[in-house]
């Protein structure tokens, strides 16, 4: 599947390369916006792995205004807090979601299943757009001059095709980066396993709708319901020893008996959790520096691809979703002589904050690891001051893409 020009030449053939979920957030705010786009996937089939995500307000707001209220409605959980202990059990902070949450930022707090995400993003894209096994090579100007309005997309089976932008949302090992920018994934020291856990074979309250964090000596655990609190989805981040993969992988078997070992003295439900487990994923953490462009005249990127991050501030996929809806509303309008332009726009919206996250997500990651002692005891006495919800708004309240996109109804109302 390829496509050429649109029928109406005053509006820019927009390629987004990656059906992720920034990818397909993408394309659902393009097409809620009036503007055409395909986008190219590598893999054949699409999947997304076994865990979960949190979908903070200032993702969340956008999703229903896309018209996603339903979906999440039927598979999310709407957390009501998020607590911290230490790995002995004892209580460290508490943050208030629920109705406090939708008070104060007009929407919840969410955790999904990653799948359920995908599937909900993907009832947005029109599928005569989206190409499955086409795996992009290169990008580069169609012609050469400096004005040249086109980008030559060329694809691993030979074929080419041509675009008036592009957008890499092929995630952190992104090929469309690689068209303009050489650099490498930096790995954390870290390693992540996750997994789901039934409810039923937990005990009694592992069911509540909540966010909980264990923080012990060189690495900490979290798990939230999923599947509309069918499952538990757990994060159990710790050290790579030396011998232990250190490239990426989402689909990396892990060893259950490797993260017993590791997490199987913790106290209450961790222990009960990784009894549980059966089968997991590990994979190796990796972020890179922050940018500060991430465009060229016509090329540009979105998320991982543009801002990959370690998972310790979980806004990940909340700040692709933002990606997506301000890049779509910088698009707006365009024709496509004005393409630098409206990506310079994008990235003077984009980059101080996602520049901040990654770089506070890379901070947490020390600060969570703490061994037990006075370093420890004052981080949880911070911890405990900085837990009042007020304290989320520089995330929860920032705004993407409203000014261009239209509330819809009765999808937005709340979840």
């Amino acid at each position: 599947m390829r496509f050429g020009k649109d029928k109406d030449a005053g509006t820019p053939r927009i390629t987004v390369v990656g059906a992720g979920i920034g990818g397909l957030a993408l394309a659902g705010a393009l097409a809620a916006n009036g503007l055409p786009y395909v986008i190219h996937e590598q893999t054949r089939q699409l999947a997304e792995v076994g865990a979960g995500v949190q979908l903070s307000p200032n993702a969340i707001r956008p999703l229903l205004r896309l018209g996603l209220g339903p979906a999440l409605r039927e598979h999310a959980v709407r957390i009501e807090a998020m607590e911290v202990r230490g790995w002995s059990g004892r209580p460290i902070a508490r943050t208030p979601l629920g109705d406090a949450c939708e008070r104060m930022f007009a929407a919840p707090y969410l955790t999904v299943h990653r799948a359920h995400l995908h599937e909900a993003l993907l009832s947005l894209v029109d599928r005569d757009r989206l190409g499955l096994g086409q795996r992009l090579t290169s990008a580069a100007p169609a012609g050469e001059g400096p004005d040249d309005d086109a980008v030559r997309l060329t694809f691993a089976d030979g074929t080419e095709s041509t675009a008036d932008v592009v957008v890499g949302a092929d995630g952190i090992h992104s090929t469309v980066r690689e068209t303009f920018l050489r650099d490498e994934p930096v790995f954390s020291g870290l390693g992540i396993y996750r997994g789901l856990v039934p409810v039923d074979a937990l005990p009694a309250g592992a069911e509540k709708p909540l966010v909980r964090l264990w923080l012990g000596p060189g690495g900490h655990f979290v798990c939230y319901p999923v599947a509309s609190g069918e499952y538990l989805s757990y994060a159990a981040t710790v050290p790579v020893t030396t011998g232990a993969p250190t490239r990426e992988s989402w689909s990396r078997p892990g060893d259950p008996e490797a993260l017993r070992a590791a997490f199987g003295h913790w106290t209450g439900l961790v222990s009960h959790i990784v009894d549980a487990v059966e089968s997991t994923h590990q994979w190796a953490l990796h972020d890179r520096p922050p940018l500060r462009t991430w465009s060229t005249r016509r090329i540009t990127l979105l998320g991982d691809a543009a801002h990959p991050m370690l998972p310790f501030m979980a806004q990940g996929a909340n700040q692709a979703i933002e990606d997506a809806m301000d890049l779509a509303s910088c698009l707006t309008g365009s024709a496509p002589h004005d393409i630098p332009g409206r990506l310079a726009r994008y990235e003077a919206l984009r980059v101080p904050r996602t520049a901040e996250i990654q770089r506070g997500s890379r901070g947490n990651a020390g600060v969570l690891h703490l061994p037990d002692g006075p370093a420890q005891r004052r981080r949880d006495a911070r911890m405990a001051v900085h837990a009042a919800l007020k304290d989320r708004a520089l995330l929860y309240a920032h705004e993407t893409g409203r000014s261009v996109l239209p509330v819809r109804e009765p999808e937005a109302q709340p979840v």
